[in-house]
């Protein structure tokens, strides 16, 4: 068995939703120990949202189930006063406290960094927010699809002749999830070097500005902002034939090629009057019209092979199911899976990044609400009738 690059790195993961719960995933697919402290009960809020109205085994939120593998769960009430003892004990031993409540929350409880701190002076505390910890915006809700609107991601998709798209996942939850990871990692690696933890503070409003640099250098410093195309074209920035194009059957994209060549492929040489710069993009609504009543006289199959072989850069336009299948995907492994104790065998998207030495791996399946409790708290040192009597109060809760 490889080793795992995080194996001997605890984090303390009291965050919820997808931010949080994404990058402690990550870190846990790495071999990070991950104990998620949930609430007695209900546990994470995504256990009871779904899409679709769908539930896998009758009861369990695909939701949940994908941002929360890897990791074991103690239901634990913050509110308690025999819960701050756990959290304390627990901080002893952990590496890294990764969390998402609302601004000013957990200090209230008695968990906020300086207080963790005090404790375990090598503690990274990673505190995930939508808007930082202070300001105007500082009591609104930080939630995906409100900063997509807050930040331009919104009003830059979609076709002009229709209103602001956002994006269709939680773009802005991932984004925040990897800037965590990323600042956990770097504050891990400065630790080894000084011995000090540290306070890493990530908001999902500054991660999805910088998540859109070239767009907003753009706009900022020449005082203007993208205006939607009409039409299909893929970015509020870019000339044609960059975009989206139909088929017969299907869609397919086409990014930065010479117009030329493409014209050459689709046979009408009418269109070579718009190959100049200022034409594609002044007229690219107009050009974009042209060129897909030419895509769609062909299968994407065969525009697909026909623009491959003249070095055009293209693709076919998938759902999530077709993706899938896709060969690309299969070939990468791309698609794993898990077995869960109610959902049963639960296909998910595997680790992204490759390791030679040390692999990422998916070796446990999303945990049931407070499923690992009790090991939980005998690993630190807690006696059997002490969870017991911890269970007896309502401060911890076991699922058997």
């Amino acid at each position: 068995m490889n080793a795992k690059a995080l194996e001997d790195v605890t984090v303390l993961d009291l965050s919820h939703l997808l931010q949080g719960p994404f990058a402690t995933q990550l870190l846990a697919d790495l071999g990070a120990t991950v104990i998620k402290v949930e609430r007695p009960g209900q546990g994470d809020l995504f256990r009871s949202l779904t899409f679709n109205n769908r539930w896998l085994g009758g009861s369990e939120s695909p939701n949940f189930l994908a941002w929360n593998r890897n990791k074991r769960s103690l239901a634990l009430d913050l509110k308690s006063e025999s819960a701050r003892e756990v959290i304390y004990k627990l901080v002893e031993r952990a590496d890294i406290v990764v969390q998402n409540f609302r601004p000013g929350v957990l200090t209230r409880l008695g968990f906020g960094y300086e207080a963790l701190k005090e404790i375990n002076p090598r503690i990274i505390y990673c505190s995930g927010s939508g808007y930082g910890d202070s300001g105007p915006y500082l009591t609104r809700p930080g939630q995906d699809m409100l900063i997509q609107g807050l930040t331009g991601l919104a009003a830059a998709t979609g076709r002009g002749d229709g209103p602001p798209v956002p994006v269709g996942a939680g773009f802005s939850d991932q984004v925040g999830a990897m800037n965590i990871v990323y600042g956990v990692l770097a504050a891990l690696y400065w630790r080894e070097r000084s011995g000090k933890g540290q306070h890493i503070k990530v908001n999902l409003l500054a991660g999805m500005l910088a998540h859109q640099g070239q767009e907003m250098l753009m706009a900022m410093n020449f005082n203007a902002d993208f205006q939607r195309p009409r039409s299909g074209i893929g970015h509020p920035g870019m000339d044609a034939p960059f975009g989206v194009y139909p088929t017969q059957d299907g869609w397919v994209t086409v990014a930065m090629s010479p117009f030329s060549r493409l014209v050459g492929i689709l046979g009408d040489d009418s269109l070579l009057a718009y190959d100049d710069p200022k034409q594609l993009f002044d007229r690219r609504d107009e050009v974009w019209e042209k060129l897909a009543a030419l895509t769609r006289t062909w299968t994407t199959a065969a525009l697909i092979d026909a623009m491959l072989a003249q070095d055009i850069w293209c693709g076919e336009v998938k759902t999530h199911l077709q993706a899938e299948q896709d060969p690309q995907v299969q070939h990468l492994g791309a698609i794993s899976h898990y077995d869960h104790p109610v959902a049963g065998r639960v296909k998910v998207v595997a680790p992204a990044v490759s390791f030679s030495e040390t692999p990422a791996a998916i070796t446990r399946p999303a945990p049931l609400v407070g499923q690992h409790s009790r090991e939980i708290l005998r690993e630190a040192g807690y006696s059997d009738a002490q969870v017991d009597a911890l269970i007896a109060t309502g401060a911890v809760a076991q699922t058997d």
